[in-house]
């Protein structure tokens, strides 16, 4: 591959990682909130805690769906550049379920402990997202420095 194509297709890839960081930070944010109100809704919140700690979770499983398919799209431009991603990310509904129909400390430390490990999970994806992020802008840099030597 020519560097300025794979310089476009670098640039394609970091457009897409900035896009996955974006929701991922999104639903990051969702997250300690919902977990937040985890720990309220563990000590005797209530119903109407219990409703604002869904809402949350929903926004972070938007965010997180949004953050998936960014992801696809940087899968996509890594191939393109022969870069491997493996991502995975679950927030699992039956503990919403749960929580609501069953409404005690034992749903309430399940669906808390799921947030945690989403929380982790997302963690750990903006990590490698921000590395790879780093590693495709610095070689970018150098595919730019090699061409203009070469002119």
């Amino acid at each position: 591959m020519l560097g300025k194509e794979q310089v476009k297709e670098i640039r394609e890839a970091i457009e897409a990682g900035q896009r996955a960081l974006e929701s991922l930070e999104i639903a990051q944010e969702s997250l300690q909130s919902a977990g937040n109100w985890g720990i309220f809704d563990m000590l005797g919140g209530g119903f109407f805690s219990t409703m604002i700690k869904h809402s949350k979770i929903e926004d972070s499983q938007s965010a997180l769906e949004e953050a998936k398919y960014h992801l696809g799209r940087l899968r996509d431009e890594l191939r393109d550049i022969e870069v491997p991603l493996d991502l995975r990310m679950d927030v699992n509904g039956f503990l919403t379920f749960a929580d609501f129909f069953f409404d005690g400390l034992i749903a309430d430390w399940m669906v808390q402990s799921r947030i945690t490990d989403a929380r982790e999970q997302v963690d750990d994806a903006i990590q490698k997202v921000q590395m790879i992020m780093s590693d495709l802008k610095h070689w970018e840099q150098n595919l730019l420095l090699e061409d203009r030597r070469n002119d």
